[in-house]
């Protein structure tokens, strides 16, 4: 049995959904080993839920990997670090293809999905079926965050350059207060916002507002902490929270306490935020 398959197995996988989850985050933890080797954490930093679950623990599944360029280079070429990815999965009997998503419209943000055949992995009552990762490249991203190297022992022992927990945190209400979702409701945004109360995790308020101007969520100057919380507590009161949770459960291996959720129970969340100005 190879590194690959030996990661695989690891995982309790008792669905199909589990078998595909855990493949997926076997891929990403490769994809990074690729990407680590080729240099790309030179320029550019890992964040995102999937990088909470993969170095920090999270417990629920993230499908996405995001990265930020440390400065803004919008002829940034992530092209050249596909070949150091496909290698690294070869390395270990895999097969994986990447393709550059087409943009719908002009973004800063830069697209491609990891490909691979899942009879190559295994998952046998899915055969014929892709197992797709989306890899996205800011190349014009908000500043004023701070990086840390984070150690990852398989495939094989390597770094990734990866934000703080603040800036992280910073990210996600980022995205929890003002990323829009048309009819759907991002569950996910929920669960991770109580993760990091839970783990007393203090938010980068600084970060946070660099993220609101550049993305013009809000007036530029207009955010306190007064105004922050003012509209987190909006937020709570317009969500469906039934909604949320039906969103996250398929991430998660025990999702018992989502039947907690509501509005009153995530003011009371709220109240036990810790913010860094």
């Amino acid at each position: 049995m190879n590194v690959f398959d030996e990661m695989i197995e690891a995982y309790e996988c008792r669905t199909v959904e589990d078998k595909l989850n855990a493949i997926r985050e076997v891929m990403q933890q490769v994809a990074l080993c690729g990407l680590s080797r080729s240099g790309f954490f030179d320029k550019a930093a890992f964040y995102g839920g999937t990088c909470l679950r993969i170095f920090h623990g999270l417990d629920r599944f993230s499908e996405d990997m995001d990265f930020s360029l440390l400065q803004e280079n919008p002829d940034f070429d992530f092209t050249p670090h596909f070949a150091a990815i496909e290698e690294e999965f070869a390395s270990m009997g895999q097969r994986v293809s990447i393709a550059l998503k087409k943009k719908s419209k002009e973004s800063a943000i830069h697209s491609a999905f990891l490909k691979s055949d899942t009879a190559q992995f295994n998952l046998s009552l899915e055969r014929g079926r892709l197992v797709n990762i989306k890899l996205e490249v800011d190349t014009k991203p908000p500043l004023q965050f701070e990086t840390e190297n984070r150690l990852l022992l398989l495939p094989r022992p390597f770094y990734s350059r990866c934000f703080t927990l603040p800036c992280l945190f910073a990210g996600k209400m980022h995205a929890l207060l003002y990323r829009a979702w048309k009819n759907r409701v991002k569950g996910r945004d929920w669960y991770d916002f109580e993760w990091y109360v839970r783990k007393r995790v203090k938010l980068d308020f600084s970060h946070f507002c660099e993220r609101a101007y550049q993305f013009e969520s809000a007036p530029g100057g207009s955010l306190n902490e007064a105004a922050f919380m003012l509209s987190l507590h909006r937020k709570i009161e317009s969500v469906n929270f039934t909604a949320a949770a039906d969103d996250v459960r398929p991430f998660m291996r025990r999702p018992e306490h989502l039947q907690l959720w509501s509005k009153d129970y995530f003011l009371q969340v709220a109240e036990m935020l810790i913010i860094d100005a």
